[in-house]
């Protein structure tokens, strides 16, 4: 008889069932199974209500496959609920029974996973990077364990965290506590097991965000593993790692060694929920062999629970109970095969369950939209098909995301950060709120500062920096006073605790101001992120030295000013332009067409600065939308109906500008998009300057206000016929444009989609306007057609080829020999009144032109590339004078994309060339699979490789890779401001890229997979 308890108990512990009446862990057990064999009252009352002071900050507040912290998970032990809050980062502990606070705990970054619960311990993840094990019945840290391998901080979502966040949300199984850190492959992804006792490692896998792999693409292979994002889930001989966006990974739990991750099998599927039921693994509608990893069955199901024998699942509106069954089915070979699938057995109308389905004894639990609701579990076989009701259900504001059940009760949280309890009779006495300290008292001087501050700077929103801020007060006045939003640095761990306590109660915690404790010496912050630099300690003389040095690091480039000294004595500085930095101000880096910007700073290893959600409508990535532009510290990118402006140091938005349908032409399928028709926006020192329909204007760069508008000429005069706008730029204070030719539009290159009226590739008129005052300098009437990408402007000279249009590019049949497009003549304007200073009619082709000034050469080429219209053969390039005309050098070539000319080499997806010289120059550059052009700077250039792709130009070794995202099908990561700057661009994309987002990349100086983590903190 002992025997068999015994083995019970092993059963348990290894399959991770709940303990006694508990719900230690997140969905019930290790496996998230959501189900317990506690039982449920027949009729449950309302018992108590917790209300958050925050309801929850998500991660990833636009994606449905990434809602893994959309409500705060519950885990009950021992009489105790805990719960974390993605806002003011704490971890809560309250009395189950009747919801009364008991204690709350800091930790140094949202809380966006569940706790998990033994014995007189609680463990809790945070976005700082860590876990963190207390003691259940008072909060007092035991030990912690550091993820990364360092106290870096980054920008995310407008959090500041760690570089690699625990976004792992740990498991306990068999006494070993499981979490992993890091949400960016490339910059080195860390999984652990740990002692749950005393915190030292089993083993841990630093190795998995480095790997060549398959990628979502068929054929594309890259350096880029998993990263993990999603409870983790442990059953059996494997521990599951959720990857964000992709279908769980798996490792093999005792040894930490991948076992599995097939990413490219599963290109469209996977999010950050999973659950072991039996053998399988449920994730994003699919069941997986959980050793294989092999995709077994289809269930059109947002959530799924065993039910012991069997499991239910549940969508918007109704639950099912289903059962494996034994099927034999015919393989490709026509050999008979046993399969499992899957028997409806019943179904519950009217019932949603798309937030969260558990089943606890006899009862199966559905959370919805406004409900929670609970079914009878029992069924019989004799009748399979039989409709169910729900026996008991209550209404509740928000969506039930969250549940739990334990000592017959059960807890329900939703999206608004509550949680409510039901049980057999309501709570005997109501809950209390937490016990706060009281806010700062009066402090003239402290005030007196922070007024003065604001006043002097006139920085009133952005990001600050209060380093050594003391107790807290300062940041507390400041964020009382403007809209800011302060991080705060202070080295005395007392006073740490003391300002986050007062923020706290002040209501201003973790949504205003947040406080890192921060050895002096240290560099926790990302660089470049602050607009404004205050410090409390400063007003009183006693901010140290090594906290001074610390402040050209954070200040940002192009304006961040640092205010500090006695009130009395505020010293301002500015921080100018970042040396170095280089601009991309036109869709090709420059109005020369280089693709090539003149930034020096960007150049070996990359790793992430920050990295945000921007909620920007674009444009399928396949419409081939412009390029981002940076200018003095501004990323400027286009959306369906509007132009936004982000800080591109650290990705704070500034302002958008509204142009209805702007690039609603450009959203569909494999079109010419921006690749023929060039782009529709530049910028300079003068504004931002977008053409929409017949008209350009021109936005003030730093407010996004309308400064001027322009027409075509002859427009005014000519109202009935209205003509579109062209080809664009602008440099040195005179704006270019052209008007477009409306009978030559050139045909889709793969299916029918976006307004083909508006892919306008070529114009029939030149001109020049004067930006300051609107006059119009010259303009130039085409003898045939001027072709957008066959307009290249020089510092004196205006480059363009007037020649027939391909009428061949407006069918989807490739020409024949008769059908070839006639040659053109090449010829330079002056810029200033438009004259032509030469002109040459020998063997014109060309489709592009772009020039370099400082090597007096101009470039012919084609523009070869995916998806090309049919004029482009390809194959040719030719060198002239820049200032006569006179032909240097010709000679075939084989070569891909656009050509980019980077100081004195050509460089294009199929070889390097000397720009003097026409020869050959070795380049070992090989791309996996990706279209688009290649973006350059002075040492590096950037590039669609089945991930993000980059090549060091100094070190010409080999293709490296920032993974865990997709990039654009033109150009959509662009070296400028000393960073890379890479908007999101996979609009219209459902393949499982494992995260989605803009963010910008800094050079690291070594990479930071290279370094290991410490053994323990």
């Amino acid at each position: 008889m002992r025997w068999m308890l015994l083995l019970a108990a092993l059963m348990l512990t290894s399959f991770g069932s709940t303990r006694g009446a508990d719900w230690p862990q997140a969905r019930g057990n290790a496996s998230r199974s959501g189900y317990t064999q506690q039982a449920l009252p027949t009729t449950l009352v309302p018992a108590w209500r917790h209300q958050s002071p925050h309801a929850p900050q998500r991660a990833w507040p636009r994606s449905d496959r990434q809602a893994f912290d959309a409500c705060f998970q519950p885990i009950v032990a021992d009489g105790r609920l805990f719960y974390g809050s993605s806002v003011d980062c704490k971890l809560y502990c309250l009395e189950a029974a009747t919801g009364r606070p008991l204690w709350t705990y800091f930790t140094g970054g949202p809380i966006r996973f569940a706790p998990v619960a033994w014995g007189d311990r609680v463990a809790v993840a945070s976005d700082d990077g860590r876990l963190h094990v207390l003691q259940a019945d008072s909060g007092k840290l035991l030990w912690s364990h550091r993820g990364g391998p360092d106290d870096s901080m980054r920008l995310g979502n407008e959090r500041m965290i760690s570089k690699w966040p625990a976004r792992g949300g740990p498991v306990l199984l068999d006494n070993v506590i499981y979490y992993a850190a890091g949400i960016w492959p490339s910059d080195g992804i860390f999984i652990y097991a740990l002692d749950a006792t005393t915190g030292k490692p089993v083993w841990s896998n630093l190795d998995s965000g480095g790997i060549s792999m398959p990628q979502p693409h068929g054929g594309a292979h890259a350096e880029s593993g998993l990263a993990a994002q999603g409870h983790l889930v442990a059953r059996g001989n494997r521990l599951f790692v959720p990857t964000g966006r992709a279908v769980p990974a798996a490792l093999d739990r005792p040894t930490g060694k991948l076992a599995y991750f097939h990413l490219q099998k599963n290109r469209a599927a996977g999010n950050t929920a999973a659950a072991a039921i039996g053998s399988y693994l449920f994730n994003s509608g699919i069941f997986f062999d959980a050793q294989s990893g092999a995709a077994v069955a289809k269930l059109s199901a947002k959530t799924v629970a065993s039910s012991g024998d069997g499991l239910v699942s549940g969508t918007d509106t109704q639950v099912r109970g289903h059962q494996w069954k034994k099927t034999v089915k015919r393989d490709r070979a026509g050999k008979a095969v046993t399969v499992d699938t899957l028997q409806t057995l019943w179904t519950a109308a009217d019932v949603p369950a798309d937030g969260s389905l558990i089943v606890a004894g006899t009862s199966i639990v559905a959370g919805g939209s406004g409900r929670v609701s609970i079914l009878d579990a029992r069924t019989t076989e004799s009748a399979p098909a039989q409709q169910k009701r729900a026996r008991w259900s209550s209404p509740l504001p928000g969506r039930a995301l969250g549940l739990a059940v334990a000592d017959q009760r059960l807890y329900v949280s939703t999206d608004r950060g509550t949680i409510h309890c039901f049980a057999k009779t309501a709570a005997a006495s109501p809950a209390l709120p937490i016990p706060q300290a009281a806010v700062y008292p009066a402090n003239p001087v402290i005030e007196n500062a922070a007024a003065e501050i604001l006043r002097r700077t006139s920085i009133r929103s952005g990001y600050c920096l209060d380093i050594g801020c003391g107790d807290g007060q300062l940041a507390y006045e400041l964020a009382r006073r403007s809209n800011l939003t302060i991080f705060a640095i202070e080295s005395d761990p007392q006073l740490v605790a003391r300002a986050r306590r007062n923020l706290d109660a002040a209501g201003l915690y973790g949504t205003r101001v947040t406080v890192h404790w921060d050895q002096p010496a240290a560099n926790r912050y990302p660089s470049y992120f602050a607009n404004l630099i205050v410090s409390a300690r400063s007003l009183t003389g006693e901010l140290s030295a090594e906290m001074r040095e610390r402040i050209s690091k954070y200040q940002h480039p192009f304006g961040g000013l640092s205010c500090l000294g006695r009130p009395d004595a505020l010293q301002i500085e500015r921080r100018g332009a970042l040396p170095g930095a280089g601009n991309w101000t036109h869709q090709y880096s420059n109005p020369a067409n280089t693709v090539c910007s003149d930034d020096t700073l960007v150049n070996g290893a990359l790793g992430i600065l920050w990295f945000r959600d921007v909620d920007l409508e674009l444009a399928s990535r396949h419409g081939r939308s412009p390029s981002p532009l940076f200018h003095s510290g501004r990323l400027f990118h286009e959306g369906l109906d509007e132009i936004r402006a982000v800080d591109a140091y650290n990705g704070r938005e500034l302002w958008s500008y509204r142009l209805s349908g702007v690039l609603r032409p450009y959203d569909g399928d494999h079109l010419m998009g921006t690749a023929g028709t060039g782009s529709n926006f530049c910028v300079s020192e003068q504004g931002v300057f977008a053409r929409h329909e017949d008209f350009c204007v021109r936005i003030d760069a730093t407010t996004g206000e309308n400064l001027a508008e322009y027409s075509i000429p002859g427009d005014q005069q000519d109202k009935e016929h209205k003509s579109s706008w062209g080809y664009i730029a602008c440099d040195g204070g005179t704006l270019f444009g052209s008007r477009a030719d409306p009978n030559h539009v050139v045909t889709y290159r793969y299916r029918p989609g976006g307004d083909m009226s508006k892919q306008l590739t070529e114009s029939n008129l030149l001109f020049a306007y004067d930006v300051k005052t609107g006059k119009l300098l010259w303009q130039y009437s085409a003898k045939h057609s001027i072709r957008h990408n066959a307009i290249s402007i020089g510092r004196k000279y205006v480059y363009l080829i007037d020649r027939p249009v391909a009428v061949f590019d407006r069918t989807k049949k490739a020409p024949a020999d008769k059908q070839k497009q006639p040659g053109g003549t090449l010829m330079a304007l002056d810029r200033q009144d438009g004259r032509v200073v030469w002109q040459t009619d020998r063997d014109i082709y060309g489709t592009t032109l772009a020039v370099s000034d400082k090597h007096n050469v101009l470039l012919m080429s084609y523009q070869d590339s995916r998806f090309k219209l049919a004029s482009e053969l390809g194959g040719l390039m030719t060198a002239y004078d820049a200032r006569t005309g006179k032909q240097r050098w010709q000679r075939q070539a084989a070569y891909k994309s656009r050509l980019t000319v980077n100081d004195r080499t050509i460089i294009a997806d199929g070889g390097s060339w000397d720009l003097l010289t026409g020869e050959p120059r070795q380049l070992n550059f090989r791309r996996s699979y990706g279209c688009g052009v290649l973006s350059s700077s002075k040492h590096m250039f950037f590039f669609r490789s089945a991930t993000l792709g980059y090549f060091d130009i100094t070190r010409n070794d080999k293709v490296r890779n920032f993974g865990g995202m997709r990039p654009g099908c033109w150009i959509n990561a662009i070296p400028a401001g000393g960073l890379v700057l890479v908007p999101d661009a996979s609009a219209g994309c459902s393949c499982s890229y494992l995260n989605r987002s803009w963010f910008a990349l800094e050079p690291q100086g070594s990479s930071s997979t290279d370094v290991k983590p410490a053994a323990d903190r």
